[in-house]
């Protein structure tokens, strides 16, 4: 990713570079060491500056530990030859390289849509570590995920009569499942919940006659060997994620029990590991969730089932960060405010929703300093043409000024996906980063390697998109 070769760019930052590495791999300091170095070389590259004033920068040492720590915490709770897949939920940050990183460290991919599935092939991801989830899955789609031999997990009773129709016209290695909702419960974000009694997700597993007639669905199709729930979500706590798992393996039994013999071989068991968005540290863990869940339901890993996850969020959010030019700096009813070029175009849940989506903001120096200003109470305002475009509101910071930058903190999942096209703004620029010693050169120099990742959205692409080859479509 971020090599010697193609679009690498390397910086050296001086004695800052020692820090990113004495603090051992995957550490909360050695995180914050590599984004210090991050931020300072950006700008002394130029990748952040007057004429790229907002660009997003993902820790590539960070995303391979967090993949690592994903393995190792579902190895600890497994007998040796489980089969386990965790497959990356596309949708928290749908970018080839990183889908290609990932796929690197052994991590598939979790599509739900055409597009999700084109962005996995490109980057290599195999067919037999991609799952397809989506709840309005078209025959096309269906038709396409079949031939390629990639796993499906049926929503609804009428999605599994067209997975009828297909599997009787042509053969297929997919792996079929079925999505079933264990009516567990909402987390504290309602829009999120995926678990509720009234969820859009899947067949509602406790409403009048849908187990019996899930149990029935299995035993007229010998093909159908999956269950599929996903129960999690950002603030839903882990005992309510561990109880919708242990309700859906408790399913899986009764079905293999009423088929006399294992026709269920696997449970997809999702993802939803919530965040910690209000420091550095990595909690929950995923360690953590697994040993609640050998606690919760033993039988799920005893070796008898294979597993697949589905996790994004918890993947990625803390290895990514949006750093943002401080255009002008003023003040407002004896507040101040510092205009940034970061909104609701890289931020939208958090500007429409800051009570549950809150970030928290680093400032720095023109230079990309850690800032030393006198701390007071201001606002970090977006460049769209609302007063709600707030990331930050009376928030206690060291006292921005024009040329100054912000780093918004925890977003490499979903913020670089997320883009809304207020005002027509663009999509900045997305760039991986190596720091420390993971960044030497041929030479021995020791700073910070960027790579690309996605080029900033050109104006041509706006009006392209925007209908540009149609001028005269309406005269």
């Amino acid at each position: 990713m971020a090599s010697e070769t193609g679009s690498g760019t390397a910086a050296d930052t001086g004695s800052g570079a020692g820090s990113a590495t004495g603090s051992g791999a995957g550490s909360e300091t050695g995180a914050v060491a590599r984004r210090e170095q991050a931020v300072r070389a950006a700008v002394a590259t130029g990748l952040a500056g007057p004429e790229s004033p907002v660009v997003g920068l993902l820790d590539i040492h960070g995303i391979r530990s967090g993949a690592a720590a994903l393995r190792a915490a579902f190895e600890e709770v497994t007998p040796p030859g489980t089969s386990v897949l965790h497959a990356f939920a596309v949708k928290a940050a749908p970018l080839v390289p990183v889908l290609r990183l990932l796929a690197d460290e052994g991590i598939g991919a979790e599509v739900a849509s055409p597009g999700e599935l084109a962005l996995a092939r490109a980057a290599g991801v195999r067919p037999a570590h991609t799952v397809l989830d989506s709840p309005a899955k078209t025959p096309a789609e269906l038709r396409e995920a079949l031939a390629i031999g990639i796993a499906v997990n049926a929503d609804n009773p009428q999605e599994l009569a067209r997975l009828d129709a297909l599997v009787r016209s042509a053969p297929t290695a997919s792996p079929l499942g079925l999505r079933v909702n264990p009516q567990t419960g909402a987390g504290s974000i309602g829009a999120l919940s995926t678990a509720t009694a009234t969820s859009k997700f899947g067949v509602a597993l406790r409403d009048e006659g849908a187990r019996e007639w899930v149990v029935r669905a299995f035993l007229d199709r010998p093909w159908l060997n999956r269950l599929h729930t996903h129960s999690g979500s950002q603030g839903v706590p882990l005992e309510l994620m561990a109880e919708g798992v242990r309700a859906v393996h408790e399913l899986a039994e009764e079905i293999n029990a009423a088929a006399g013999r294992q026709q269920i071989d696997t449970i997809d068991i999702g993802g939803g590991l919530p965040v910690n968005f209000s420091s550095d540290g990595e909690t929950p863990t995923y360690a953590e969730y697994a040993r609640l869940l050998k606690a919760t339901a033993p039988g799920l890993l005893d070796g008898r089932y294979g597993l697949v996850t589905e996790f994004g969020r918890s993947l990625l959010a803390k290895h990514g960060t949006i750093l943002a030019r401080v255009e002008y700096a003023k003040s407002a009813g004896g507040r101040a405010i510092a205009v940034t070029h970061a909104g609701v175009q890289v931020a939208t849940r958090t500007v429409y929703a800051p009570a549950s989506w809150p970030l928290r903001i680093a400032a720095y120096d023109s230079e990309g300093r850690p800032s030393t200003a006198p701390v007071t109470a201001q606002d970090i305002a977006g460049p769209a043409c609302f007063a709600g475009d707030l990331l930050a509101e009376d928030r206690e910071l060291p006292l921005l000024g024009q040329g100054d930058y912000v780093a918004v903190l925890d977003t490499g999942a979903y913020y670089f996906a997320h883009h809304y096209a207020y005002n027509s703004l663009a999509r900045p620029a997305v760039y991986g980063f190596a720091a420390g010693a993971a960044a030497e050169t041929a030479s021995g120099a020791r700073g910070v390697r960027f790579a690309t990742v996605r080029d900033a959205q050109s104006v041509a692409e706006i009006v392209a998109e925007s209908g540009g080859a149609h001028t005269d479509a309406l005269l």
